[in-house]
């Protein structure tokens, strides 16, 4: 059983001693809260919904084991974004679960707004995710409203009182549902002069009678762009206040350090440093990777243009540059792994090209798109001549606007479920 107090988040005692790693995953969001405007490869602000890079579940796992060889004090393996976790749910969970096979002793820890964490909680649950953060910036409808300018509830989107409405719904459930699985669970919420300031109490009041366990009253940190840009941050005399009326109805979180959704280490670490970890680690994957997977594999009936589906393709060209870096040359023709086997087919390719740095097709289905990119290949969609699609990816920009798809799916029909059993 893990030892909960060593959570430096929920636990003040622990956060000198014990650091927390967020893992980014996550960069779509379901909602749009009027105090944000996320700049997710800004490396210059130290506030939750940024960060240097965004990873895929295979990285996450291989940045993580790099980190914990050097970093021992890591007891927590977070996940804040960029986005909401749950607004990416596939490839926050196949992240979860990788980390749990590798990491049986490390608190998993998820932080999200709840809108949609509903039908993902007895999994969490089952992955041993022991403490969740919910961000709750009000109980009233009418409150809420203000604060939030849209959401996306699946495909359907919401505006005004009745967003709001479903949010605090959702948020409710998920409270109730994670306490009954015995999960710890500490609420945010933002203070907002002006607009929520005389509220937060009530929030407090409520979620207290729901179970929850911490409480943490944010002051929100104006951001340029963002519909309240031009409200000041809350005064420390006022944050002071209202904690003191909120701590009536639960203990009160005061050393919370607003972190990145890539922060590494300690909460006491400075917050602009607090991506490090991530930022050194991108930089020698990706030297990485330049010096290990010198060709590139590309989808072609003739060898003359990329006119290929992933899917289609019966063998792969394999190219290179010349060492005089002019030119490019065929070194050789793959076969393709057999059709069929769903998933296993799209990672028998990934071994196939793993010595690759990218493969130009026409199009490619969701689910090998991820399984490659996992792998760290690149998958380029376009048409037309391989000798430009080349020229882009060696020299690590876009093809060219021309060349590029304009469309989802292929002549087989109108989208790749990319199943393995190969196009029609």
């Amino acid at each position: 059983m893990n030892d909960l107090t060593k959570h430096p988040c929920f636990n003040d005692g622990a956060r000198h001693l014990y650091g927390r790693i967020h893992l980014p995953v996550a960069p779509r969001c379901n909602m749009q809260c009027n105090f944000c405007n996320r700049k997710f490869d800004c490396v210059n602000e130290g506030r939750p919904g940024v960060t240097s890079s965004v990873l895929a579940p295979a990285e996450a796992l291989e940045y993580l084991k790099d980190v914990m060889r050097r970093r021992p004090e890591m007891a927590v393996a977070g996940f804040a974004g960029p986005g909401d976790p749950f607004a990416n749910p596939e490839e926050t969970l196949e992240t979860m679960r990788l980390v749990r096979r590798e990491f049986p002793g490390l608190m998993l820890c998820v932080a999200t707004n709840g809108l949609g964490i509903g039908p993902h909680i007895d999994e969490l649950a089952a992955l041993g995710v022991s403490h969740v953060t919910l961000t709750v910036n009000a109980v009233e409808p009418e409150v809420g409203a203000k604060i939030y300018a849209w959401m996306r509830d699946g495909k359907r989107p919401m505006r005004g009182v009745a967003a709001a409405a479903l949010l605090w719904e959702r948020q409710r459930e998920a409270i109730v549902r994670l306490k009954a699985h015995g999960v710890t669970v500490k609420v945010n919420s933002i203070l907002i002069p002006g607009v929520n300031d005389a509220h937060i109490g009530k929030v407090a009041e409520t979620v207290a009678a729901l179970g929850v366990d911490l409480f943490n009253c944010m002051a929100m940190a104006p951001v340029e762009g963002a519909e309240f840009e031009d409200i000041p941050e809350p005064a420390p005399a006022l944050v002071a206040s209202v904690r003191d009326a909120c701590s009536r109805f639960l203990p009160q979180m005061m050393h919370c350090s607003r972190c990145r959704a890539d922060a590494a280490g300690l909460i006491a670490d400075a917050p602009l440093r607090s991506f490090v970890e991530l930022q050194r680690w991108v930089d020698r994957r990706e030297a990485a990777v330049a010096g290990e997977r010198p060709f590139v594999a590309v989808a072609s009936w003739e060898g003359a243009l990329v006119n290929q589906h992933l899917g289609e393709a019966e063998d792969f060209k394999i190219f290179q540059r010349h060492t005089d870096g002019a030119a490019f040359g065929l070194r050789e023709t793959r076969p393709a792994p057999p059709r069929g086997g769903g998933e296993s087919r799209w990672m028998a390719l990934a071994e196939l090209l793993k010595d690759c740095k990218a493969v130009l097709v026409t199009s490619a289905g969701p689910q090998p798109q991820r399984i490659l990119q996992s792998s760290g290949l690149e998958i380029v969609e376009m048409e037309g001549l391989i000798e430009e699609g080349l020229a882009a990816v060696y020299a690590g920009r876009p093809v060219p606007e021309v060349m590029r798809r304009r469309f989802m799916g292929c002549s087989q029909g109108k989208g790749c479920r990319g199943t393995g059993v190969g196009c029609g």
